[in-house]
């Protein structure tokens, strides 16, 4: 099937990077976003997201014309939703006494209802935004065919979930292998052709809900084994053990291979997508619901360690380094160092954090500032929440000068003791360790 025009909905990091790869492919490309702000920052020629090498992509997507953005959807030959998929803010599901959390598919459902002047015939509408089982089917289908053309007959209808890594997304995106789950066969083979003008990767098609699952089934499966390091740093502070020896040594053996834990587990994927388990079928997804509970209680235990290293935080100054969800991105999206800090001032600490790829994160009650010597230069205790290259690289003798603190807490074990040692007047507290 021969695509011309492209429409994507939501311009976020998933759906800025793929309107850039096929307009760089040669595709007519409007990107939609209802964020007046994000609209002018592209016609700025500037972007609102960092991720090594989009700026240039978007660039030349645009200064060939073959990229525009718009606030409204017009016709095309396709049209892809990658809009969010959050969670309800207030809005909590209960199952047997146990509390979860829920999707919040307005955003899915506007853009589905925002196509519905301009489907024609033929055309292929495609689902990005990561979703619970069944939506394409239960909730997108039945948007689009209000439009009184028969999904699966008239149009084509297929689920694609994205399935790469903040850091190295322009990469991925062209050679990871990408799931395509029609509606009907037909839909996944017009997807797989959509697709192919820029992925190299390999292209496997299935049925739509089966494609949702895949995506769901990984990042669960990454959140329960990163539930089960959280776990083994709390009993390794029981036990009086270095977890990341332990994991170390453990991981030796030849079909072990133990995550590492730490402030807890953040970002739009591994955080989110086990509850659209646990909402689809509360029944069948106990130990989901045990691993999100987990990891979503880790914030709590570095609180208990910056204790254990500070009594009383009424009035403790503390630098914390990081807010972003993982090292070396400027994704604050469900970050549990933004957890650790909201519960460190709750017990009355005076904050100061640093995050180098996000100078201005606009989190309302956070005092981010803008240099790495400003947070630490008064501080009575530097916490490390997220390995950036520029903190797991201090230097200890320099990092002296800069602060009157010499206690140290590091939650992803990026200090090492032995630099850290008594000649530079640090102690350092490790999580995980007694």
């Amino acid at each position: 099937m021969l695509f011309k025009k492209v429409c994507i909905l939501g311009l976020g990091y998933i759906g800025l990077p793929t309107a850039s790869m096929f307009a760089s492919n040669g595709l007519q490309v409007l990107g939609v976003d209802i964020n007046p702000t994000i609209l002018e920052t592209l016609h700025k020629g500037a972007i609102h997201i960092h991720e090594p090498g989009l700026r240039e992509a978007v660039a030349n997507a645009v200064s060939s014309g073959n990229l525009q953005v718009a606030a409204q959807p017009q016709a095309a030959d396709a049209f892809i939703i990658a809009v969010p998929t959050p969670f309800f803010e207030h809005d909590l599901g209960e199952y047997q006494g146990q509390t979860y959390k829920k999707a919040d598919m307005r955003a899915v459902t506007s853009a589905a209802e925002s196509i519905l002047p301009h489907l024609r015939r033929g055309n292929l509408v495609v689902l990005e935004s990561t979703s619970p089982p069944r939506t394409t089917t239960n909730l997108l289908v039945p948007i689009l065919e209000r439009s009184g053309l028969k999904a699966g007959v008239d149009f084509y209808v297929a689920y694609s979930p994205e399935r790469v890594l903040p850091g190295q997304i322009m990469r991925e995106l062209v050679e990871n292998a990408r799931v395509i789950g029609g509606l009907t066969r037909e839909s996944a083979a017009a997807g797989r052709d959509l697709y192919a003008t820029f992925v190299t990767g390999a292209i496997h098609l299935t049925d739509a809900t089966t494609a949702e699952m895949v995506k769901l089934m990984e990042n669960t499966y990454r959140d329960v084994n990163v539930a089960i390091a959280n776990e083994f740093s709390r009993l390794a502070e029981r036990f009086g053990v270095d977890v990341w020896e332990a994991i170390r040594l453990a991981s030796l053996h030849p079909r072990v291979k133990i995550l590492s834990p730490g402030p807890g587990v953040g970002g739009h994927c591994v955080s989110v997508d086990p509850w659209f388990f646990v909402e689809s079928a509360p029944d069948l997804s106990k130990l989901i619901l045990k691993a999100r509970q987990v990891n979503d209680a880790q914030p709590g235990f570095v609180i208990e360690l910056v204790k254990k290293a500070l009594g009383s935080l009424a009035g403790k100054k503390i630098a914390a380094l990081g807010l972003a969800y993982k090292p070396n991105v400027d994704d604050l999206r469900e970050s549990p160092a933004v957890e650790v800090v909201h519960l460190l001032q709750a017990e009355g600490a005076v904050v100061k954090a640093y995050e180098p790829f996000k100078l201005q994160p606009g989190l309302a009650g956070i005092d981010a500032v803008s240099s790495f010597e400003e947070a630490v230069r008064d501080a009575d205790a530097l916490l490390l929440l997220v390995n950036h290259d520029q903190f797991r690289q201090v230097d200890p003798a320099k990092l002296a000068g800069m602060t009157r603190a010499r206690i140290l807490i590091d939650t992803v074990n990026a200090w090492d003791e032995l630099e850290f040692d008594d000649q530079h007047g640090f102690q350092l507290y490790r999580l995980g360790v007694s």
